[in-house]
């Protein structure tokens, strides 16, 4: 036992103090020139900023759905008789956690000029906040619509901890709000790390109705543009995507261009429909399974594959 000690703290004190190996040494000068041409190309004529956190938005992510329901996602054990107090304490901090993200982000750009950048900065953290109880009355729709949409489900207590479309929505809800607020970097890091949780790609960017059911949801992707309307459900591998990508004239592409669908109310899209460009599915039409649509849709259509053929020999 002594014998596996001591060569543990041998391996320990290699790693803390490593010897020198002129091999590693080249590598990690050709590493550090790379990353220097990086910086001076992205930031030129200026100092180079700090970069936000990731690990600290995901927290701020992880607080905020705490916060929005704070019996299912608050901390472990919390009574009822402490809820309030907790909400309070963490809305104190992630006012300021937020913020500073925010400004780190801002000070990327350009032409970020730091004088009252963080005062504008704390700014945008408060609106957000402000914002939390509008965003708690749009998801628990949402919420409803799974409960409503699903016969598998329960009780809305299993709809909130279960369903990933449900997950995933929380979740854009809260990165379209600061995304709107122009924290774009962060709600496109929280958006990603949602994506990873449910297989769901919702871009922050996109504009969506009360009471939205996304059933089962793995591959659905919903682009930038996308505006989706009230009361409409998707299910898994559906894609609301651009048709075709403008381009400038020199080989660049035209960002923010108008170029993912239109979702009316009360539409149904069915698994592994793909919907491209900037057309309008009309209000209450049903999408099915494994289409392909380019063209707009009436209002109360249905479209459909062809019927498979089944020949005898």
């Amino acid at each position: 036992m002594n014998r596996l000690i001591a060569i543990t703290d041998h391996r320990a004190n290699i790693i803390d103090q490593p010897q020198p190996d002129p091999a590693l040494d080249a590598i990690a000068d050709q590493l550090a020139l790379i990353r220097l041409t990086s910086q001076q190309r992205r930031y030129p004529g200026r100092a180079v900023p700090k970069l936000p956190s990731k690990p600290a938005i995901l927290q701020i992510l992880g607080d905020v759905i705490g916060l929005l329901y704070p019996r299912h996602f608050g901390p472990e054990g919390l009574a009822g008789d402490a809820i309030d107090t907790h909400v309070r304490r963490t809305l104190a901090r992630t006012r300021l956690r937020l913020a500073e993200q925010i400004e780190l982000e801002w000070l990327l750009a350009p032409d970020a000029d730091p004088d009252g950048m963080a005062v504008r900065a704390l700014a945008a953290s408060d609106a957000f906040l402000h914002a939390l109880p509008q965003i708690r009355d749009l998801h628990d729709t949402d919420i409803a619509a799974a409960y409503r949409g699903d016969p598998s489900a329960r009780s809305l207590d299993e709809v909130v901890f279960c369903f990933p479309g449900v997950a995933a929505m929380l979740r854009h809800r809260i990165a379209h709000r600061l995304g709107g607020l122009g924290a774009r970097m962060i709600a496109r890091i929280m958006a990603e790390y949602s994506h990873a949780l449910s297989g769901i790609d919702i871009h922050p960017g996109a504009q969506i109705g009360p009471a939205c059911f996304i059933d089962h949801g793995t591959g659905v992707v919903i682009g930038e543009t996308a505006v989706v309307g009230r009361n409409v459900r998707l299910y898994q591998q559906v894609t609301l995507g651009a048709k075709r990508f403008e381009d400038d004239g020199e080989g660049g592409l035209v960002k923010g261009q108008p170029r993912h669908p239109v979702i009316g109310d009360d539409v149904v899209i069915y698994a592994g429909a793909t919907i491209l460009g900037r057309i309008e599915i009309g209000k209450g039409a049903i999408i099915g399974g494994g289409v392909w649509v380019t063209d707009p849709v009436a209002p109360g259509t249905v479209v459909s594959q062809a019927r498979p053929r089944l020949d005898h020999p």
